[in-house]
């Protein structure tokens, strides 16, 4: 994608630091699972903790902290209670929030034709791994195969600690003549029950078309 910042010169992603409850658990799971290289490890001073770097190649890097007085994670606050999935998405959509401040979830970009290879590469690691989501402009934004109107394809998975993967593929440029918008007014932290009303809305949509 083009840079069309004119502002600030942001060469893509540093790195994105996270938070386990056992770096050992992590490492095996980074490494061993989604094949990563770990490329520092630092001991934090004063008792503090640690904090580990794994490579997503070039110079981009995903990282963990391990604190010592950490508290406990909390599903459906510090990340979503489940994992992104279409039934989850439709039948229970709160299940795949999370509060305000906090990471929803991490896409690593893969390539399309490799999205179903990788998919079953985690499931024979024994990684639980939601179906394939295209992801489109229709009203439920998701498409049972690629279309010219799928945007991106997606899976999603967990790591040990709950945080929410996700394996992403472009499947084309943004452009208006496919519906994508630019257009939508910014929701405001008033707008809540706006929101709500148009969840029902589609709820009844969403039955129509089941009994039609």
């Amino acid at each position: 994608m083009k840079n069309t910042n004119n502002e600030f010169e942001i060469r893509g992603l540093n790195h994105v630091a996270m938070v386990c409850k056992d770096m050992d658990r992590t490492v095996d799971f980074y490494t061993n699972v989604l094949g990563m290289e770990l490329v520092k490890t630092i001991d934090l001073p004063g008792g503090v903790g640690q904090h580990f770097f794994f490579s997503m190649g070039g110079r981009e890097c995903f990282a963990f902290f391990w604190f010592t007085e950490a508290e406990e994670r909390q599903p459906g606050i510090s990340n979503p209670r489940a994992n992104i999935d279409p039934q989850v998405v439709f039948n229970d959509p709160k299940a795949i929030t999370s509060s305000h401040g906090s990471m929803n979830h991490f896409a690593f970009d893969v390539a399309p034709d490799k999205i179903e290879e990788y998919r079953q590469k985690l499931i024979d690691k024994g990684v639980t791994v939601s179906e394939i989501m295209h992801h489109d402009t229709s009203i439920t934004q998701a498409a049972e195969e690629v279309t010219e109107e799928v945007w991106v394809s997606s899976i999603y998975f967990q790591d040990p600690d709950g945080i929410v993967l996700e394996f992403a593929a472009w499947q084309r440029e943004f452009s208006p003549s496919m519906g994508d918008r630019t257009d939508y007014v910014p929701a405001k932290a008033d707008d809540r029950d706006k929101y709500r009303k148009m969840g029902e809305k589609f709820a009844a949509q969403m039955a129509e078309l089941e009994t039609a």
